[in-house]
């Protein structure tokens, strides 16, 4: 089905769900009179997840352009090698088909596109974004990232993670075809389902929530922890769409708030441990959600104070069926071992005291400032610490 909706006010997309909708690419193309496409993808997950199949007869008379050679996180090397593909060939739309670094990789590229300033400058915030994208048409394989409904994209630059936000970054269509997800291995299901679990608990309590990201958040949460077990486990095609929609409604909501000190203490976790994107925000979600539940007067950061924030974690206890804070962190340290993922840091080779000092020195501060309770460097400490399992 295609659902037109707003994510902002000055952000539109046109949402295609369904299985099969990946069909839909051809007719969307050729509305917008697309002569010359970049086809965003994996190395090898376009073919494995039959989105290659799918779309070969339904680009025919298009000039397709596949760029493929990129590493798995994000880089600006990646994205300028990107660029220079999309000009030389005369590209005027991008089509992301993979994951959630596919499809920011893709919208980095079509946002950047059209300035005319170096493209390190207009990452780092040094110079504005100063003219609109290209389209961007996003075909995401994975239920986790959310990045198709998302006005955001993140790139790594020398290690250090970078945002760039931009209303035009938002792709004018999301196309979720469920069957892209069907050939995923269960780790990978796994760590994705925990992502979009991540995002949509962190908005609920993020100090930018608003009934609206709450509506996307809890509808998110109710539909993983009934279908995500089975996803993993005994995948069907029920479970897999209901994850597939939950991780868009969880980025629908992220959309709306951005994701908070979860997902801050996670990007070291990637870029100098390697430990996948979805398990290094679950490792720290369940005691999270727990430190978040004792906040005060003298350490809320949420204008709304701690009675809004108290309401915000009581009604993500009742969700994950917990009668209280303590008992909600457990739920998810279940959950997360249920499925097979670590739920300590030396299990994911974070080992040492050394380790934890670096994630903590090295957080990202954007997404730490959206928590609705301040975390300082002590604070973050005997979290990490807790979590650590042996030295």
């Amino acid at each position: 089905m295609d659902r037109p909706r707003d994510s902002c006010a000055d952000m539109r997309q046109t949402v295609h769900f369904a299985r099969g909708a990946i069909r839909s690419v051809g007719d969307i193309l050729r509305q917008a009179g697309a002569s010359s496409v970049l086809l965003v993808t994996g190395r090898a997950s376009y073919a494995r997840c039959g989105a290659e199949s799918a779309l070969g007869p339904v680009l025919t008379g298009i000039a397709v352009h596949r760029f493929s050679e990129f590493r798995t996180n994000p880089q600006l090397a990646d994205v300028v090698q990107g660029l220079a593909q999309c000009a030389q060939l005369g590209c005027r739309h991008v089509v992301a088909v993979g994951g959630g670094s596919v499809i920011d990789l893709a919208k980095l590229i079509a946002l950047l596109a059209t300035q005319h300033a170096d493209p390190i400058d207009l990452v780092r915030g040094a110079r504005p974004i100063q003219a609109a994208g290209i389209p961007l048409v996003a075909v995401p394989t994975t239920a986790g990232s959310g990045s198709e409904a998302t006005h955001f994209a993140v790139v790594y630059v020398d290690g250090a993670k970078y945002s760039v936000a931009h209303p035009s970054v938002l792709p004018s269509h999301a196309v979720i075809d469920p069957a892209l997800t069907d050939c995923l291995p269960p780790r990978l299901t796994a760590m994705a389902g925990l992502d979009a679990l991540a995002q949509a608990m962190e908005s609920m309590w993020s100090i930018h929530s608003t009934d609206e990201s709450v509506g996307y958040s809890r509808e998110a949460i109710e539909l993983i922890l009934t279908h995500l077990p089975e996803a993993v486990r005994r995948p069907t095609s029920a479970a897999r769409d209901a994850m597939c929609w939950a991780a868009h409604r969880a980025g629908m909501a992220i959309n709306l708030t951005k994701t908070t000190a979860s997902h801050a203490l996670s990007y070291t976790m990637t870029a100098r441990f390697g430990v996948p994107h979805g398990q290094a925000v679950a490792l720290t979600l369940g005691p999270m959600l727990l430190y978040n539940s004792q906040v005060s007067e003298h350490d809320v950061l949420d204008s709304r104070g701690v009675r809004h924030v108290a309401g915000r974690i009581a009604e993500i206890n009742c969700l994950l069926g917990a009668a209280d804070s303590a008992a909600a962190c457990q739920a998810v340290t279940n959950l997360i071992r249920s499925l097979g993922l670590a739920t300590r840091l030396a299990d994911v080779g974070i080992a040492t005291a050394e380790d934890r000092a670096l994630i903590a020195a090295q957080i990202n501060v954007q997404r730490l400032a959206n928590n609705p309770r301040r975390l300082t460097q002590a604070a973050l400490g005997k979290l990490l610490d807790a979590i650590a399992g042996s030295d």
